[in-house]
């Protein structure tokens, strides 16, 4: 952050810090040069990023004072700590901040600490000329002052232009991961649990809100006003939270007697009745399914104009994007409607998980974003039954696939130590994949065993922290009933199970699961009644040796032509076999996708599976459609299946209505035509978008132009719909037109169906006049998922000139939160993904700073920009790129080496299969039923 330093007086080196520096010399065999430096030039008593277990914290009274005219703060800390071994030092965390007048108070008085800085760990150590006993409490006692940051981390400046174009400024704060040490001093590791009493300075014409509730406010001199706070239960740092603003609230009570409230710019207010119902139905259904009431006596939601994730979940004040909470049901789409419950769903999951139960390290992260993904689903199922939320829960599995079929992926738990390290465990392994894995064990538990293993796990560790095998200690005790586990000659002859619940190993099975990266390909052969199975790890890789030494515990289920019946086997061995009680025309593994694994089958396995989707396709469910479209096609990429094979499989989606199965369908055939675009090749580009269109268009043409249906007819509208305009198909093109010709006439004022909105916003992103008319209502505009849908549109523009809009405004016109997006869309479009990457390059190290190295943001930007190059040519000018980095500006990010893997592996695939694409497609595409236009 700009303009911050420390402050702290140089000190002779005490005679116990010289023989301390001495004692870590000979403890870790490093040379003196390797004792870490402070900035006064003399030894720092600490050499590990992590702290020293010597010291808890158990009590924080915090008294918070920002200016949000000259934009700083100021502070006081007084910590009390409880020693656990006898120590003359205390080692904390503070990042860029002034620390002065640093005092102990101790029984036998007040005296002055002296203090040494080391930066590179954000580390301070507090220097006692006497020992600190262990067993005795004492207080440390810290000034401090800042500038708000100007990033999203740490205590930071927001700022929202009011409809009179007057800018408003407040200070807000995130501080997960590691972000609490740059708002007061304090023990920021997840572990060092303790209980807060905050005050928060202000002027008249602001209020404060922080995780409790007010208890009393009291006039300061300067006409300044101090809120008292009530103190909160025991947490960790990261859930700290307070945000000083002009912000308006609407308020309810829920059921058990808590007091919910959502507080949002006073402009936009009267967007907020939808999520302050959706958090009292959900804080209600989680207070009755975990068996615990919510501890805090109220949880506020509050919509951040300026926000970096979707949203956060501090204890009793969760912070949102203002897209996540911000609701106009006549404005407003089936998506956002999804997006939103799904959102406040996971951030009041958290409030059990992470918050009540902590992880004992970031490794474990997925113990707290894995779960609340997972919850969102369960919650939303029965809570909001309508928007059909299963019909989306495939699709995470699938998008974390995508990255754990990198060598560069990492087991769901793994080692981490620094915060950059820290900040990339937040990403589709930790959610995504840590989901999926909850589902397919809760599946293989039982959901009624399930529920009962984690209310016992939230009991027996609350206000604790965790590591997994607390979690399958907790599952495994659960006594597994009612699900009967066959052996191999059980389907045959009906034998007993294969074993009890009473012996089943949850660590041993789900070891396999999270400390290992990657999941399983398995392999099914049938000849006649025997049924050969065999596992292997799948990987996106032309080095077989890394796909050696992995094996799974995998809770396989099937079904086949001859029964309904699941059947269940745990294959705990590289190859096995099962036998069937007769012969059958088909089998179909992994029922619903509900396990982590791809399976291929093998001899004539998808010839009969192709014959069943071309003749029954209802004979399978949509989750099954959908895993099997996926499957095939992620096959060709590692040679297991011809392209024509997945592309024969294909055909059948000319009659497929459900969204989990056309979605897949759109997201294995589309990503084949976006590397042709990045490439000179548009006659089998051109030949590739036709024979999509032509596949979905009966679907296409049935779709009516209104907000009618379900959630996932609707939603599934609004992508067809979309589709059909940006692939030019002249009915959704000539419909498109007249609605935006319509809308535009009337200033923007004629209701638009909002499912629609976004096809009707990019055909007339097409013109000159068009684009200029979407830019103005984009700059006026106050509802937020109307924003996003016309900032989407106006990144998709064939209008080269009016793709740079972006680079200069963003910050005025458009939110730099919103800018990863932009760049990204960009990046996709073909006329732009040029533009989007050397944009990228110059501007790198404005991005990690405002963003943070190894930030989800990060990550996705990288990603996102570099994903569609299938070039030797482009390689080579991201590798230059990338390589041209430090470690300080990012150099050893993951997403790095995903970016340069992923396009090795669009080289590999284009390289291979163009010859076998052009073939197919001439054979299938003799004429087309519409003349394509080309872009």
């Amino acid at each position: 952050m700009n303009g911050h330093f420390y402050e702290i007086e140089s000190v002779a080196l005490p005679a116990h810090l010289s023989s301390l520096c001495a004692l870590i010399v000979s403890f870790t065999g490093c040379q003196a040069k390797d004792v870490p430096i402070a900035t006064n030039g003399q030894p720092f008593p600490w050499d590990r990023m992590r702290l020293p277990k010597t010291v808890y914290p158990l009590h924080y009274d915090l008294t918070i004072h920002p200016n949000l005219t000259t934009l700083d703060f100021t502070g006081v800390a007084r910590i009390l700590l409880d020693v656990h071994e006898d120590t003359s030092m205390v080692v904390l965390h503070a990042k860029q901040m002034q620390v002065s007048n640093v005092l102990l108070l101790a029984p036998e008085g007040v005296r002055p600490l002296r203090v040494l800085e080391y930066p590179p760990f954000h580390q301070l150590a507090l220097l006692s000329d006497s020992v600190l006993t262990k067993g005795r409490r004492y207080e440390v006692q810290l000034e401090f002052a800042a500038n708000l940051s100007d990033s999203f981390h740490g205590f930071y400046k927001s700022s929202y232009r009011t409809k009179n174009g007057e800018v408003r400024v407040l200070a807000s704060t995130q501080f997960e991961a590691t972000f609490a040490r740059g708002a007061f001093p304090c023990f920021d590791e997840p572990a060092f649990k303790a209980n807060f009493t905050i005050r928060i300075i202000r002027e008249p014409r602001h209020i404060s809100i922080s995780n409790m509730p007010k208890l009393k406010t009291v006039e300061l001199p300067g006409d300044l006003l101090e809120d008292h706070f009530d103190t909160t239960v025991k947490m960790s740092t990261y859930l700290v939270a307070y945000i000083v603003s002009d912000f308006l609230s609407v308020s309810k009570t829920t059921q058990h007697g808590v007091k919910i409230s959502v507080y949002a710019v006073p402009e936009k207010i009267d967007q907020t009745a939808f999520a302050l119902d959706a958090a009292v139905k959900l804080l209600d259904f989680y207070d009755d399914y975990f068996d615990i009431p919510y501890p805090l006596p109220k949880q506020d939601l509050a919509a951040i104009p300026d926000f970096q994730s979707g949203a956060m979940e501090n204890w009793g004040l969760t912070t949102y994007r203002e897209t996540g909470l911000l609701f106009d049901p006549n404005k407003s789409s089936a998506s956002d409607k999804l997006g939103l419950v799904k959102v406040i769903a996971h951030e009041l999951a958290h409030q059990w998980f992470g918050n009540l139960v902590t992880m004992e390290w970031w490794n474990d992260l997925w113990l707290n974003e894995g779960f609340a993904k997972f919850m969102e689903y369960i919650s939303l199922d029965i809570t909001y039954p309508e928007l059909q939320v299963d019909d989306f829960f495939l699709g995470k599995c699938f998008e974390a696939m995508e990255v754990d079929s990198l060598s560069s992926s990492h087991p769901v738990s793994t080692h981490v130590e620094n915060p950059t390290q820290i900040q990339e465990m937040f990403d589709d392994v930790s959610y995504d994949k840590g989901a999926c894995i909850l589902n397919m064990l809760r599946d293989f538990l039982t959901p009624e065993a399930f529920e009962i293993g984690i209310i016992r796990y939230l009991k027996r560790y609350s206000y604790q922290n965790t590591v997994n095998s607390h979690l399958w200690e907790s599952l495994t005790n659960g006594r597994i009933k009612h699900k009967e586990f066959c052996s191999k000659q059980s389907i045959q002859s009906g034998a007993s199970k294969w074993f009890s619940g009473d012996e089943l190993d949850v660590r041993a099975i789900m070891d396999t699961w999270t400390l290992q990266e990657g999941f399983p390909l398995v392999t099914v052969e049938v000849r006649g009644r025997e049924v050969r199975l065999s596992q292997e790890r799948y990987l996106k890789t032309d080095d077989p040796s890394l796909t050696e030494g992995f094996l799974w515990q995998i809770p396989l289920t099937y079904m086949t032509s001859a029964s309904n019946t699941i059947h269940r086997f745990l294959l705990k061995t590289k190859t096995d076999v099962l036998y069937l009680p007769e012969k059958v025309d088909w089998v179909k593994f992994n029922v619903d996708m509900s396990g982590y694994y791809m399976v291929h089958y093998a001899g004539e396995g998808w010839n009969s599976i192709i014959k069943l989707l071309q003749h029954n396709h209802t004979a399978l469910t949509s989750n099954d459609r959908a895993s099997l479209i996926q499957n095939v096609f992620q096959l060709v990429s590692v040679g297991k299946v011809r392209l024509d094979t997945a592309l024969e499989l294909s055909l059948y989606l000319s009659r497929e209505t459900e969204i989990m199965a056309v979605t897949q369908g759109f997201g294995e055939l589309v990503p084949l035509y976006k590397l042709m675009e990045k490439r000179d090749m548009a006659a089998l580009e051109n030949q590739m978008k036709g024979y999509i269109v032509d596949l979905f268009r009966g679907l296409i043409d049935r779709q009516e132009w209104t907000d009618s249906g379900s959630v996932s007819e609707r939603v599934l509208r609004s992508y067809l719909l979309l589709f059909g305009c940006v692939r030019n198909y002249p009915p959704c093109v000539t419909k498109a037109t007249q609605l935006f010709n319509k809308w535009r006439e009337s200033d923007g004022n004629m209701s638009l169906p909002v499912d629609v909105t976004m096809a009707v916003f990019v055909i007339g992103a097409r013109t000159p006049e068009g684009w200029d008319f979407l830019f103005e209502k984009y700059r006026s505009s106050l509802q937020m998922s109307v924003k996003s849908r016309l900032k989407s549109a106006m990144a998709v523009t064939p209008l080269q000139d009016k793709l740079k809009w972006w680079q200069s405004l963003h910050g005025e016109v458009m939110k730099t939160q919103d800018l990863p997006d932009v760049i990204v869309s960009v990046s996709r479009n073909p006329r732009g993904y040029k533009l989007a990457w050397d944009f990228f390059r110059a501007n790198w190290h404005t991005l990690i700073k405002k963003f943070d190295l190894g930030s989800h943001t990060i990550s996705y930007m990288v990603t996102g920009v570099t994903s569609q190059y299938s070039t030797r040519e482009m390689l080579i000018e991201v590798r230059s790129f990338f390589g041209s980095l430090t470690e300080e500006t990012g150099s050893e990010m993951r997403c790095i080496r995903q970016a340069y893997e992923t396009i090795e592996d669009n080289i590999r695939w284009m390289d291979t299969n163009l010859p076998l694409l052009q073939g197919w497609l001439d054979k299938h595409l003799t004429e087309l039923t519409w003349d394509l236009c080309v872009n």
